[in-house]
């Protein structure tokens, strides 16, 4: 193992035994650091040249290295003078305000997870873009592209010698075979930190949403969401009896600021900060470290939904915020829907170990677990590496449909619609440079069969925009192109709607 000298930074060290690569080494090295603020921002880092050196390590590692920690945010590159740790990230960490330890002291680690019961959901329409699949639905994986064979072959296995524990219930927490699976690749390819004993398999992410909210939430509790966001968060919050505040999403992700304006001390806070949902943003490293000093400090719970963050094109994943969280303040969401097909219904929250009692008791109260079955049958699936293939597979096959979108819009709809967000996920946000209403059109577009959904809906307050969500997950080259050919139609058509309807109010 070789060491930098102290001076240049006494912390990173390269392991070759090790089986993480020596790229991931260096970047989780820098990245600790700068988390735990032995290194702040402006500070300079070595060359990637005099770094691959002192560590005796090929500079493509380095490079690799250094370009995820720029693209994250961790680090800023100066032409001419070189790389440094980012200005915009925070710097000491301060102690919590007296508030927060009166706060404490009242209520033991601020950890009250207690619900009261029931609550009135948000009363909205549900749209016809819901009830069909096909063309553009924002929820379909490439279902297309799924290893049915071995799915099947794995089914078999299980159904022709079945052991007596999968035919009964399990664990609330799930089979712990799963467990242990899930918990190994979240460490791997998330940066989760987590066991296998933190693990709880639910039916889909919506499930741990409602699981984490009647929990945690009283009755009136004040909980931050994205805004625009999630619909089925703004739901499963509601269903809890939850006092919805939403605030606005920057080009960084949750606005804090703005947030502890709206409402200082919220019991909760709901994000999507790998991809963030409907925008497509990825919540910068400095605000994300601002986020958790602020959680730790104000004794919030943060829940983080990290529904497709195996789709990500043009860089490496993003690293989960849960894996930076020093507090065990971050509970943190998965699903397998978003990567095999959506009728299976399995997820996963990984909890801090003091709220597992009462979640494995509301739990019991639900339902008493997932199918032990099909938990076996996926258990297998991860450990043979099966899912592994899976993932690199989809990720080509969503590269190319979604650069096949991006190049049908601005081909066919280039004047009428502005693409938003980064490169990641199964669906792209576009949104209307001319005065359309956005439920308009994707009315028409449902009654013709296109699964176009409304950004607007996302909103729970007046929307800032107009646009749509088009899924390309599920959406072949082929029905991109003939599917944008169809959409400039119908908005030609509604435009032209809306033209003559204003044009007979100023005749009148």
């Amino acid at each position: 193992m070789r060491t930098l000298q102290p001076g240049i930074l006494s912390v990173l060290a390269v392991d070759r035994s090790s089986p993480r690569p020596l790229y991931r080494q260096i970047y989780d090295g820098y990245r600790d650091a700068i988390v735990a603020r032995r290194l702040r921002g402006g500070e300079r880092v070595p060359s990637s040249r005099s770094l691959a050196a002192e560590l005796g390590i090929s500079r493509i590692s380095v490079l690799n290295a250094f370009e995820q920690l720029l693209a994250e945010g961790y680090f800023e590159s100066r032409v001419g003078s070189g790389t440094f740790v980012a200005t915009s990230l925070p710097g000491a960490i301060a102690p919590p305000p007296r508030l927060a330890a009166v706060t404490a002291a009242a209520d033991p680690g601020g950890r009250r997870a207690v619900s009261r019961g029931a609550a009135a959901l948000r009363q909205r329409e549900a749209g016809p873009w819901l009830t069909g699949l096909g063309a553009f639905h924002v929820g379909q994986p490439p279902a297309d592209c799924f290893p049915d064979k071995v799915w099947s072959k794995l089914v078999a296995r299980h159904t022709r010698d079945p052991s007596p524990r999968l035919l009964h219930h399990g664990s609330p927490l799930g089979l712990l075979s799963l467990r242990e699976a899930v918990a190994e690749y979240l460490r791997t390819a998330r940066a989760v930190r987590c066991e296998a004993d933190q693990i709880m398999i639910v039916n889909g992410s919506q499930q741990a949403l409602q699981i984490s909210a009647l929990a945690l939430l009283d009755r009136g509790s004040p909980v931050w969401i994205e805004e625009p966001g999630y619909f089925g968060a703004q739901s499963a919050l509601s269903l809890a009896g939850a006092k919805l505040v939403p605030v606005p999403v920057d080009r960084e992700g949750i606005d804090l600021a703005a947030g502890i304006a709206l409402c200082p001390r919220p019991r909760a806070v709901f994000v999507t900060p790998s991809h963030q949902y409907p925008l497509g943003v990825a919540m910068s490293a400095a605000r994300r470290l601002r986020l958790l000093d602020w959680a730790r400090a104000s004794g919030a719970w943060v829940i983080e939904d990290d529904y497709d963050c195996e789709y990500r094109y043009g860089d490496l994943p993003i690293a989960s915020l849960q894996g930076l969280d020093r507090d065990n303040r971050v509970l943190y969401i998965g699903t397998f829907t978003k990567v095999l097909f959506m009728g299976l219904r399995l997820g996963y929250i990984v909890l801090p170990r003091d709220l597992l009692p009462v979640f494995r008791e509301v739990r019991r109260a639900m339902d008493f677990g997932s199918p032990t079955f099909y938990q076996a049958v996926l258990a297998d699936f991860i450990r043979e590496g099966h899912l592994g293939r899976h993932f690199r597979r989809l990720r080509l096959i969503c590269k190319e449909r979604r650069e096949a979108l991006v190049a049908a819009i601005r081909r066919r709809l280039g004047d009428t619609l502005e693409i938003r967000g980064d490169r990641a996920g199964m669906y792209l946000t576009a949104t209307f440079t001319a005065a359309l209403r956005d439920r308009e059109v994707c009315e028409r577009a449902a009654r013709e069969g296109l699964w176009v959904a409304p950004l607007s809906e996302c909103y729970l307050g007046p929307a800032a925009r107009q646009g749509v969500l088009l899924g390309y997950g599920g959406t072949s080259v082929e029905q991109i192109d003939a599917g944008i050919a169809h959409l400039a139609r119908v908005i030609d058509a509604v435009a032209g709607g809306t033209a003559g309807a204003a044009g007979a109010a100023g005749a009148r």
